[in-house]
């Protein structure tokens, strides 16, 4: 007959069950909303090559940027497109990487050439943007 695990076992059980519920979790990539800008771009848009260049770096900076909060914009001065991408803090990098990837499709799926969208899911959101449709809401 065994006796009661004391409170310092009672912590480490507390901590070991913590630990592996957050590294084996998955994201939560439920959408709860996405946003368009009116303001649309074409195909051959210069916009289009910037918003490529902010997309692909919001996708791999942010899983492995401090805090995975992470700003870009595009150095490319005759259509500068601007972005933002965030990750809730818990997750692993390759759970903030999935749900930014759910992000950019929820995005790009409902604001198709859109020159700005946001989607926000609950375990990350992502910003995309012209600077020019920036400067119009300030």
């Amino acid at each position: 007959m065994g006796f009661p695990p004391g409170p310092k076992a009672t912590v480490i059980t507390i901590a070991i069950l913590w630990v592996c519920r957050v590294a084996g979790g998955l994201p939560n990539t439920d959408v709860i909303t996405v946003l368009c800008n009116s303001g649309v771009y074409s195909q051959g848009d210069p916009f289009a090559v910037s918003l490529n260049y902010v997309v692909a770096g919001l996708e791999t900076v942010t899983p492995t940027s401090k805090s995975y909060d992470y700003f870009n914009i595009s150095p490319y001065p005759n259509a500068f497109a601007y972005g933002h991408a965030a990750c809730n803090q818990n997750l692993t990098t390759s759970d903030c990487t999935t749900c930014l990837d759910a992000a950019k499709t929820a995005m790009f799926g409902s604001c198709q050439s859109r020159i700005g969208a946001r989607a926000v899911l609950h375990d990350c959101a992502m910003r995309l943007s012209s600077v020019l449709a920036l400067q119009e809401h300030i």
